[in-house]
């Protein structure tokens, strides 16, 4: 991992529409933030990234863009390499490839595609979008054939050629030791789960992705890109009802058993199965009351802007090349803004 004492910041936003991509673009660059990331939930990121770009572009500020994340399994590799492509076009080479593989449910009920083991399937999936992109680059023949996915077909017709700025980094997302090894193996970035804590970090992710790359044909060091809860508001009042909304968004998290093992190294294994119970049970709101202090203070930071940006730099400096703020839709947008430094 890198030793570096800085990070980059920038802010994510969980509104891809067109119109939330270009709002938020357009905060970001006149705030000062280097970059915006964009989820994939309720639009699809990668129209988002590329809109969010040009705005930003226009703004006068460009700034980085990235899918953080965009589902790979509800795709296959040539739809994400033409994608990403086509956005790392638009960004004049300012993109970065997020991914993650969701969870079964998801990937069968919601899209309708095949799920494997998900690493093994993960490192396929990469290696085939970087196939793609080596043939559009260099126009040696298209051979990529593996147990999930085969492309063996690249026409003159459907070929781009090489892209001017260059492909962009591929980001993983993971939580588990089995991913994150993968994601030291063969990912330029680590995009760490918002569920995530420093000790978790330093204990499980980071020695985890060293592991992957040892393996590794990649030499440069693996960026860390870290999402944590940020709760920032000028006094107490304005911290409350962000306070609310992300002990709610931590008790669902720690309800999900694919996360456990984060609760489970801090000794919170009774409270994650209260969590989950409670779940079952459809008690969404009651969960929160299962975050203690401990808890919050664990997965978010708290405090004015200033000491948030303190606060940021005591937990990541040195452990995170980008730090993505991660804030509650009822912060106040010049708080936020001030966290740009």
């Amino acid at each position: 991992m890198s030793e570096t004492t800085r990070f980059h910041i920038e802010i994510g936003t969980r509104n891809a529409s067109p119109d939330g991509a270009e709002k938020a673009a357009r905060f970001a660059a006149e705030s000062g933030f280097g970059g915006l990331q964009l989820t994939e939930t309720q639009h699809d990121p990668f129209i988002g990234c590329a809109l969010a770009a040009r705005e930003a572009a226009r703004a006068g500020r460009p700034i980085r863009v990235s899918t953080a994340i965009a589902v790979a399994f509800a795709r296959n590799p040539m739809t994400v390499a033409m994608a990403a492509n086509d956005v790392q076009l638009a960004a004049e080479g300012r993109f970065a490839l997020g991914l993650g593989s969701q969870v079964q449910a998801h990937i069968e009920k919601r899209f309708s595609m095949p799920w494997s083991a998900p690493a093994p399937r993960m490192r396929e999936f990469v290696g085939a979008v970087r196939a793609i992109w080596r043939t559009w680059e260099t126009g040696e023949r298209l051979n990529f054939r593996g147990e999930h996915y085969t492309h063996a077909l690249m026409s003159p017709v459907f070929d781009p050629g090489p892209n001017p700025h260059g492909y962009p980094p591929i980001w993983l997302a993971g939580v588990g030791a089995a991913m994150t090894r993968l994601v030291g193996e063969v990912a330029d970035g680590f995009v760490a789960h918002a569920f995530t804590t420093r000790e978790y970090l330093m204990e499980v992710s980071v020695p985890a992705l060293a592991k992957g790359r040892e393996r590794s044909e990649l030499a440069a060091p693996v960026e860390l890109i870290a999402l944590p809860f940020v709760i920032a508001g000028r006094d107490a009042a304005a911290r409350a009802a962000q306070e609310a909304a992300v002990r709610q968004q931590i008790a669902f998290y720690g309800s999900t058993p694919a996360y456990r093992g984060v609760m489970e190294l801090h000794g919170w294994t009774e409270t994650a199965d209260r969590m989950h119970d409670a779940s079952r049970r459809g008690e969404w709101r009651e969960m929160a009351a299962l975050v203690d202090d401990d808890m919050l203070d664990a997965f978010a930071v708290a405090g004015t802007p200033a000491e948030v940006r303190d606060r940021l730099a005591d937990r990541f400096a040195g452990l995170a090349s980008t730090v993505c703020i991660n804030a509650p839709e009822t912060a106040d947008p010049a708080d936020v803004a001030a966290l740009a430094g």
